[in-house]
């Protein structure tokens, strides 16, 4: 496997592969803002967290890696993220599948999830680029990876058929190598963070 499935841990996270030992606590955490009731986001409710599960941990033998977000501070399951559609012969990979409890949202949990991913993908994988692709109506997701630092390469017009049959328009982002020492940078001051963290 190009992108090794292991613990990543930082000063407010810990991300660990993904596991139906998981399912119970991420039942828990979606409750916490009822995500899934968002039109335009792909959030499982809590009946569905099994299968959810069950379907991250079968793309593992793609090389997807799922991951439940851990807050070192209250030592509880907070959300889900992944590496997607891999592709290691051409050293590219996406990330998404993120979403979180609403106690934990603007917080240092997802800058610290990106860095944990973003820094494996690029320093320790090699890495190309990153790609994270979103609802054009999830205005949060979009400001969020703008956050970021990734650049919006287009929009993939009617796209996907979402749950309710609207047509879902995507907007892509990316992150190149040559980038991310400058984004590595600006997420380490955003988390008051040093650069030798």
């Amino acid at each position: 496997m190009w992108i090794k499935s292991e613990v990543l841990e930082g000063e407010f996270v810990v991300l660990e592969p993904l596991a139906e030992a998981h399912v119970p606590a991420l039942a828990q955490a979606v409750r916490d803002g009822e995500s899934w009731k968002l039109w335009f986001a792909n959030v499982p409710a809590p009946g569905d967290m099994g299968a959810y599960v069950a379907n991250a941990m079968a793309a593992a033998a793609d090389g997807d890696i799922a991951y439940a977000v851990r807050a070192k501070a209250t030592d509880k399951i907070v959300g889900t993220t992944r590496y997607y559609q891999v592709d290691a012969g051409n050293k590219r990979a996406m990330l998404g599948y993120t979403w979180y409890a609403d106690s934990v949202r603007r917080t240092p949990i997802n800058t610290e999830c990106k860095l944990l991913l973003l820094n494996n993908l690029f320093e320790s994988c090699d890495a190309i680029a990153v790609e994270f692709r979103t609802h054009f109506f999830n205005l949060a997701s979009r400001a969020a990876i703008e956050r970021l630092g990734a650049k919006q390469d287009g929009i993939l017009r009617h796209h996907m058929i979402m749950k309710d049959g609207s047509l879902r328009d995507t907007v892509i982002y990316s992150i190149v190598a040559g980038e991310w020492p400058a984004v590595k940078r600006n997420l380490l001051s955003k988390l008051g963070l040093s650069q030798s963290s």
